[in-house]
């Protein structure tokens, strides 16, 4: 995960902390001579564990234009063996075949919502500050959340609801939404959430914010985060050479049950062997630090010799 505040400036540094960054580069060990990929950098906290640890050459790719300006900035010292790239991590291959590398020796994807799309409500991704509903990883294509729930027909929103947010009232807060849309239009984030509170229920103190499940559902909707998710994992292993490795974060249970089962399905294969038999998580003092690490599982394997 990383983090922004809404400036370029050193407050976002200060509170970016990348999430299980020592397990990472413990796993990748990274080598002068070795070239490595970050799939989804960010701001950039993995690559430059990578970078510290002795990598010789780095890849940064990621969809958030925002997010690579702001690694350029960060990682300016290190530009002789970065190189970033605007691009979908899904679009692996085709990042690599334009530079001629036919094979690397480490790849990292942190696949969670980085802290500099939720702390900037100009994002639209956090229900806790109220800002315009777009939740685009990337804002130069695609619809945004507004766009999809203004047409949507409410079957629809609802199994969405249902399939990304696993929420128990999906069909309750599908019709609310219907309804409240036709008297106003929902185009800011504050506007959701006090509909989805409402028609959710629940009283008294709850673990987790009713709205909690339907805006992961609809961050997952629009940046159609697990479309392409096993194909990019079977990408990322062949371009391992032989004995690299894959390590992949997920955040929550939907993402990482594509990783278990393609990795398992990989090991099974004999294509690869699996060296976390269990995710790794963040040690007590990691969330302590950054309560946002909690739900990270780290799972990770190495290319067949």
């Amino acid at each position: 995960m990383t983090t922004r505040g809404h400036s370029r400036s050193s407050a976002s540094e200060v509170r970016h902390e990348p999430v299980l960054a020592a397990e990472v580069v413990s796993f990748l060990r990274p080598r002068a001579d070795g070239v490595y990929v970050d799939a989804t950098i960010g701001l950039g906290g993995h690559a430059a564990a990578l970078l510290a640890a002795g990598a010789g050459r780095l890849i940064g790719i990621d969809r958030d234009a925002e997010a690579l300006a702001e690694t350029r900035a960060r990682l300016a010292e290190a530009v002789a063996a970065i190189e970033l790239v605007h691009a979908d991590y899904r679009e692996l291959k085709r990042v690599l075949a334009e530079r001629a590398i036919r094979t690397v020796d480490g790849v990292v994807a942190d696949l969670g919502v980085s802290s500099l799309q939720l702390d900037d409500a100009a994002r639209g991704f956090s229900f806790r500050t109220t800002g315009p509903l777009d939740m685009r990883m990337d804002r130069s294509t695609g619809p945004s959340a507004a766009d999809l729930i203004a047409t949507v027909d409410e079957a629809t929103l609802a199994g969405m609801i249902w399939r990304f947010g696993e929420e128990r009232h999906a069909r309750r807060i599908a019709r609310a939404i219907v309804r409240a849309r036709s008297r106003r239009a929902l185009t800011d984030t504050g506007a959701l959430a006090s509909v989805v509170r409402a028609a959710a229920g629940g009283r008294g103190r709850q673990r987790i914010d009713p709205a909690t499940r339907t805006f992961q559902a609809l961050r997952i909707w629009v940046n159609r985060e697990l479309d392409g998710l096993d194909r990019f994992l079977d990408d990322a292993v062949q371009v391992l050479g032989p004995g690299a490795r894959l390590a992949v974060i997920a955040f929550h249970s939907l993402e990482d049950r594509v990783v278990k089962l393609m990795f398992r399905r990989l090991a099974t294969a004999g294509t690869v062997r699996l060296l976390t038999k269990k995710p790794v998580v963040p040690d007590v003092a990691e969330i302590r630090r950054n309560p946002r690490a909690r739900s990270a599982r780290l799972r990770v394997v190495e290319k067949a010799a």
